[in-house]
């Protein structure tokens, strides 16, 4: 079993969050579109690392930005090897844990229609399916499902729909 440690990512973590990126989406994004989210202030960007070994190697990661309604979780992936670990939801429980006292933002994500893996985990973690977009992915368009959950209380209870 891997021990997993979560921190902020960095600019010296983008060689290995491309190295992931690469291994997990058809159409990977750049070292660039990274770069500019690691650098906005209103976004989170959380590594997990494999506290096991001494270099602290990355495993995963997730990318979630601000916007007036919501927190959307733009990017997150978890490299082949160290899937299905909980990796994947350690992040975005953690996510909810650095955002709980923002009770006006709930959290919404894409993904692919076909990725019954990822939905059942979103699904689990208390996201709804909300809509399509349809056509979403430019690689093969194939649809997105739009998920949301609603805001987590300091209490770690949700508000009411």
């Amino acid at each position: 079993m891997t021990t997993v440690q979560l921190r902020e990512l960095v600019l010296a973590d983008l060689a290995a969050i491309e190295v992931i990126e690469r291994r997990s989406y058809p159409t990977p994004w750049s070292r660039s579109m990274f770069a500019g989210e690691l650098a906005k202030p209103s976004s989170i960007c959380l590594g997990a690392f494999d506290a096991d070994g001494e270099e602290g190697v990355l495993v995963g990661y997730l990318v979630v930005s601000r916007y007036v309604d919501a927190w959307h979780v733009m990017n997150v992936a978890v490299d082949p090897e160290h899937r299905s670990r909980g990796i994947a939801a350690m992040m975005i429980e953690r996510l909810f844990e650095l955002t709980a006292d923002d009770a006006r933002r709930g959290y919404t994500l894409e993904v692919r229609v076909s990725n019954a893996t990822a939905i059942r985990l979103y699904e689990r973690l208390g996201f709804k399916s909300r809509g399509i977009r349809r056509g979403y992915y430019t690689d093969n368009r194939e649809d997105a499902l739009i998920m949301w959950k609603d805001p987590v209380r300091s209490n770690g209870s949700q508000t009411a729909t």
